[in-house]
């Protein structure tokens, strides 16, 4: 039997979102991409829980700069990244790449490689599964690749690496569940809508963001379903965004719209 797996949303520094992954029954947890420790600390005090994993997605400091105080709490726990980034990370006890399998918290991860914020980044899934005689869906970590209704800077890589990269994403099952690294949705939202205004879901999807907003609830996790009827990025194969960006391949679409992202 699966072992029941709750998944948390920790708030830090100015708008990060660490997700803290528990094992209740058990007492274990882990969590990706710590930009903080001390939120991670205080959840796991409180739930009397010990840290057995660090996932990384890349290496940015807002998403490592917590590592290495959590381990001088728990010297255990495994520190899972991308060995060919392994230079810019902490240290790693359990490097992994493209394609690699591992187990956490009772639960198989698959890694993927999906450049183009960096080079190295990296996405972790949890396939499907039946708990409890209900089957839970596919969970997506996913750092700064995707966002609710948006994606992450191009850094290091190019906008083809990054069309690729969300191509990957976007054909995982439609019920997987999104947990990005930041609370970017609001202003994504509004940036889809000015490229976007005649599409009908995204203007109801904006009206729910402004209510989650209003009672200061979180918009993540968003859904792969969803996404791929109002994120401008994984819709640059549409005729409506290629007109809006006046280019008709999907990797200069996405250029253009990763270029006027950025003004904003």
């Amino acid at each position: 039997m699966v072992a029941y797996l709750r998944i948390r949303r920790l708030p830090a520094l100015q708008d990060n979102l660490i997700p803290l992954l528990e094992q209740p029954g058990e007492g274990r947890a882990a969590v990706v991409d710590p930009a903080e420790a001390e939120p991670v600390i205080t959840a796991l005090d409180h739930g009397g829980m010990e840290l057995v994993a660090v996932l990384h997605t890349h290496h940015h400091w807002d998403h490592i700069g917590g590592t290495a105080e959590l381990l001088q709490r728990w010297p255990q726990a495994m520190v899972v990244g991308n060995g060919a980034d392994q230079h810019r990370l902490p240290p790693l006890s359990h490097p992994v790449a493209d394609g690699d399998r591992f187990v956490l918290l009772d639960r198989t991860v698959e890694v993927l490689a999906v450049s183009g914020h960096t080079n190295g980044h990296l996405a972790y899934v949890l396939p499907a599964c039946v708990m409890g005689g209900q089957e839970q869906p596919p969970e997506l970590f996913c750092g700064d690749t995707l966002f609710s209704c948006g994606c992450g800077r191009l850094f290091e890589g190019t906008p083809g690496q990054m069309l690729m990269s969300l191509q990957r994403l976007a054909a995982l099952p439609p019920q997987t569940r999104i947990w990005c690294a930041h609370e970017y949705t609001a202003k994504n939202v509004a940036f889809a809508l000015s490229q976007d205004p005649h599409n009908s879901t995204l203007q109801s999807f904006a009206h729910h963001v402004q209510q989650l907003v209003q009672a200061q609830l979180p918009t993540i996790p968003s859904r792969l379903e969803l996404e791929l009827q109002v994120n401008p990025f994984l819709r640059c194969h549409t005729p409506a965004l290629q007109a809006a960006t006046g280019q008709t391949d999907p990797e200069a679409v996405l250029a253009e719209l990763r270029r006027r992202r950025q003004k904003l």
